[in-house]
């Protein structure tokens, strides 16, 4: 009996024991050890019958018929609104308007061949207060506009298309003119932008040709963008898309980027917050902020300049992850650190792993000057980068580790790559530019 007792306490033992291995492997942490929260692994679409009732266009006599129908569609919008809330379905065809902003309870879908194409004259984008390029101040609004929504949604198979070709070849032509013309010199509209919004997600829309960035977050938290198609052209030269970023993440805090593509003339993911030397002090910078608790996963890449790049107007980022990533076209940069040496900037605890792909830089961080102004500050602020890892990699790059180190303005610290197989023509890895840097089982080799 003694014997039959004691197996049977060993046997329960064994489960317990077999129950807190399978649990501590499944464990999901953030790159500074807290625990990733059940809302980042439920990546349920939308489903527009759970939205209310359906407002399509074609039966408030909105058609596709080359208009421009921005009232009609604003004032279906607000009749929405009104009437307690529900979703604006465009059906098939191609519908153009121009800036839309939606209201609480209100939801775009878009069904299999509809197109909402943006009109190509920026007088239809009312200008606003808004958020653009680390500042707050009088622009142009997006095509799509959210503001203090709770809930809101943008999801079906169907096209938003920014219609930016116009757009490009004007700030080309303007660019030749005078060469420091700025990306808000040459008046363009953002595709999407989402601001002071909470639980809000994005779900299975093609997103493509916006005339500036395509998807703008801002002061925003728990939001979710789901295999989302995001696209801008990138050649010709006359006609490539300029700073069509995919996604810019700009004071947020809980975004789930999940199973995306993104292919742009510019950085498929950015970290926003804001720029200029009193940046950090809520006294002197209007709307500044950091980013915090950020899961991009299981996306494929085309052409971008930064799969993840953190600036280059960006104060403080914390616990960004950026896993699971197919590289299917040359990227220019892997991990990107913009480091402005007119604003204090922090970046920590950033991971990047289990990526697969050809980029030019696995990892780049310089300075970053663009449009440089220390205004009426006299010394050049201080930035840090901590806890920076990368691991499980297979890269074929340009240039393993293209890093600048610039004490004077920068600070580099507590940096791991590990189990990293790199095939490049360019392997050195200066260990000085980084104070402890752990480096385990990284295999470089000449391709």
């Amino acid at each position: 009996m003694k014997k039959i007792l004691l197996a049977a306490i060993m046997l329960c033992l064994a489960v317990v024991t077999a129950d807190a291995k399978k649990s501590k492997k499944t464990v999901d942490l953030f790159p500074d050890g807290t625990e990733v929260s059940e809302w980042f692994h439920d990546a349920t679409p939308v489903d527009i019958n759970t939205l209310g009732k359906q407002y399509v266009l074609t039966d408030y006599r909105i058609f596709a018929d080359g208009t421009v129908h921005t009232e009609a569609i604003q004032k279906l919008i607000d009749k929405c609104a009104a009437e307690g809330g529900g979703v604006i379905v465009v059906p098939a065809g191609t519908y153009i308007t121009g800036g839309l902003h939606f209201k609480q309870g209100t939801h775009l879908y878009l069904a299999e061949g509809a197109t909402l194409l943006g009109s190509d004259f920026i007088g239809d984008y009312p200008l606003g207060k808004t958020r653009i390029e680390g500042e707050t101040c009088t622009y142009f609004g997006a095509l799509i506009n959210a503001d203090g929504l709770d809930g809101f949604t943008i999801s079906g198979p169907g096209t938003i298309d920014g219609n930016g070709l116009k757009y490009h070849q004007s700030f080309w032509l303007r660019r030749k003119w005078n060469r420091q013309c700025t990306n808000k010199d040459e008046q363009r509209p953002r595709l999407v932008y989402i601001s002071n919004c909470k639980n809000v997600t994005l779900s299975g829309t093609h997103l493509q040709n916006s005339a500036f960035w395509t998807t703008h977050i801002y002061n925003s938290e728990n939001v979710k963008l789901l295999n989302l198609q995001i696209r801008s052209l990138a050649k010709p030269d006359d006609s490539k898309g300029p700073s069509t970023d995919a996604i810019d993440l700009d004071v947020v805090k809980n975004v789930l980027v999940k199973g995306c593509y993104m292919a742009v003339n510019d950085d498929a993911i950015a970290m926003k917050g804001g720029k200029g030397p009193w940046a950090d002090d809520p006294s002197k910078s209007e709307g500044n902020g950091g980013n915090e608790n950020v899961i991009i996963e299981d996306c494929t890449y085309g052409f971008c300049h930064g799969c993840l790049t953190l600036g280059s107007e960006s104060v403080f980022d914390h616990n960004i992850i950026l896993r699971r990533i197919n590289i299917l076209s040359k990227a220019n940069n892997l991990l990107w650190l913009k480091m402005r040496p007119d604003t204090p900037q922090r970046y920590e605890y950033i991971t990047v792993e289990d990526i697969t792909g050809p980029v030019r830089n696995f990892l780049l961080v310089k300075p970053w000057t663009q449009f440089y102004d220390l205004k009426d500050r006299k010394d050049i602020p201080m930035s840090y980068s901590d806890h920076i890892t990368m691991r499980r990699c297979n890269v074929d790059a340009d240039v393993f580790f293209n890093v600048e180190s610039k004490e004077s303005q920068y600070h580099l610290s507590n940096f791991l790559f590990e189990d990293l197989t790199i095939r490049t023509p360019k392997g050195a890895c200066d260990e000085s530019a980084v104070e402890n840097f752990t480096i385990k089982n990284v295999k470089v080799s000449e391709r």
